[in-house]
């Protein structure tokens, strides 16, 4: 089996790789890099553009693949607002002719979505076939267009939607706490939007599981555990860093305020990014382990390396 894998430079598609290696299944990684340069050890890399759809044509023809999983996107949430039409190229197009190439070949396709295609209103979690779509940003706007792209052209695919992502290959959350803790005595941290972290090293594994079933559908995929605000997730990073042996963190203070209080992001952000994740029961796929988990085992790696 060969597993074509988009984004591999990125924090998940990364992790992907990684997962399919250890398993002994062949994978073939992309990015838009001219080469590749990361840490997985004697990878078959291919460069993508994946706005270029007759290089994506002819690259998954060349290669045939059993399956593509895609993790290439843009993330950045705040730039996007400035950068529309690149945005929605690359989220929106790009998917659009990974897809196209998949059903050439017809072969499946799994797409990695967000919880920002909904509105983020109300306190109950959204359920995975919900199409009550309200994106709030250009950034979900994007990553809608490329779900109804992946859903339209494909009988085959998984869309797998994921929030609050932190891996060991790349910027996040985590990581920017840590090294604004050793800034500053006091940070900001909002607390009015409430969803649940992802650690892409627990994901990459459930987006394997899920590759190699014929169990296709619309899929809610983060750590499991109570739901929290930033600035509960913000607290518990640095309280087990100081367990740790952090000590840097000890005269720290974290103070919670409103989205609106905190008033720097450029894109709206949804306040409810809780996701119901019952459809990976109901078809056998065991659930990533707790956020807090997740996170102990991840400061273990991040503190060893010093946070850089």
């Amino acid at each position: 089996m060969k597993i074509f894998v988009t984004g591999v430079c990125g924090q998940l598609g990364h992790d992907t790789v990684v997962e399919l290696k250890k398993r002994g299944i062949e994978a073939v990684g992309s990015d838009i890099q001219p080469s590749y340069t990361g840490n997985i050890a004697d990878l078959d890399y291919v460069s993508l553009d994946i706005t270029d759809e007759t290089g994506v044509m002819e690259v998954l023809k060349s290669i045939k693949p059993d399956s593509v999983i895609h993790c290439a996107a843009w993330t950045a949430v705040d730039d996007a607002e400035d950068n529309e039409k690149l945005v929605m190229k690359i989220n929106g197009d790009g998917s659009k002719y990974l897809a196209l190439a998949c059903k050439e070949l017809d072969i499946p396709m799994m797409y990695i979505s967000t919880d920002y295609i909904f509105n983020g209103l109300g306190s109950k979690p959204w359920m995975e076939d919900c199409k009550d779509y309200q994106p709030l940003n250009v950034y979900g706007q994007s990553k809608l267009a490329g779900e109804l792209f992946v859903s339209e052209i494909l009988n085959k695919y998984f869309i797998v939607r994921i929030a609050w992502v932190f891996g060991e290959n790349g910027n996040n959350f985590i990581k920017t706490m840590l090294n604004v803790g050793k800034k500053y005595p006091q940070l900001k941290v909002v607390n009015d939007q409430i969803g649940s972290p992802t650690y892409t090293y627990d994901l990459a594994r459930l987006l394997v599981d899920m590759i190699l079933t014929d169990k296709y559908g619309y899929y809610h995929a983060t750590n499991e555990g109570e739901y929290i605000s930033w600035y509960d997730f913000a607290c518990a990073i640095f309280k087990l860093a100081k367990e740790k042996g952090a000590d840097i963190y000890s005269q720290l203070n974290i103070s919670p305020v409103s989205t609106l209080e905190y008033g720097l992001s450029k894109a709206k952000r949804p306040y409810n990014s809780r996701l119901n994740k019952s459809k990976l029961v109901e078809n056998g796929f065991t659930p990533l382990p707790t956020w807090e988990d997740a996170l102990n085992r991840y400061l273990d790696i991040l503190l060893n390396k010093k946070c850089d």
